[in-house]
């Protein structure tokens, strides 16, 4: 069983590496067989909390070859944030000793494109939809204000907005990236592709890994 990353960027550099190997067609499937599964059975220790989005194409375990027990994850449409969602994640932080938050958005977003379709048609989602899509919104006006309106800058606008709610709403989160304790980072999921590239990144205090590229 590989060893437990213990730092921020050691737990970054373990989700870019089992990316790479989903992206190459060469996944060790790790920590997926009975012993695992006993193993686990008394307590949980994952290395990283993932918030993703919930589309069925984003399935962290598979896409970063990871296994049981290795990741805290939360999902929701467009990786929304609400207090069920801080409070998961200052969980996976605080009880769980996580040492890195992940958010994870992609290409092709179906909360980003509706959020779009509201600002630029008027078009407004039924039911509690709407309450998605009005999150999503800030994210889609602030990127059209600094004149960007490609579907990769939108998405990149939402990473980069969510992580810096995350920060600004939990005290906790925020406290242990000050500390250096966690660290928070934004990646965005290519789905033709397979790979997932840093969006950004606050709290990696001894710098980038190597081999991140900035998309």
């Amino acid at each position: 069983m590989a060893s437990i990353p213990e730092s921020p960027a050691q737990a970054l550099d373990a989700l870019l590496a089992g990316n790479q190997r989903f992206v190459n067609g060469s996944p060790q499937h790790p920590n997926q067989d009975a012993l695992r599964r006993a193993e686990l059975t008394p307590g949980q220790k994952p290395f990283a909390v993932l918030l993703g989005c919930s589309d069925s194409r984003l399935a962290a375990e598979i896409i970063f070859d990871q296994g049981l027990g290795d990741l805290f994850v939360v999902r929701t449409a467009g990786h929304v944030v609400g207090a069920e969602v801080l409070g998961s994640i200052e969980y996976g932080t605080s009880v769980l000793d996580c040492r890195l938050v992940v958010v994870l958005g992609h290409d092709s977003c179906g909360a980003v494109a509706a959020a779009r379709a509201a600002v630029e048609d008027g078009v407004s989602a039924p039911g509690f939809v709407r309450d998605v899509v009005e999150r999503v919104t800030p994210s889609v006006l602030a990127a059209r204000a600094a004149g960007l309106d490609q579907d990769s800058d939108l998405i990149d606008s939402h990473i980069r907005h969510t992580v810096d709610l995350l920060l600004d709403r939990s005290r906790v989160l925020a406290g242990q990236v000050a500390s250096g304790r966690a660290a928070v980072v934004g990646l965005a999921y290519q789905l033709a592709e397979g790979s997932a590239r840093l969006v950004t990144a606050r709290g990696l205090v001894t710098g980038e890994p190597a081999g991140v590229g900035h998309g």
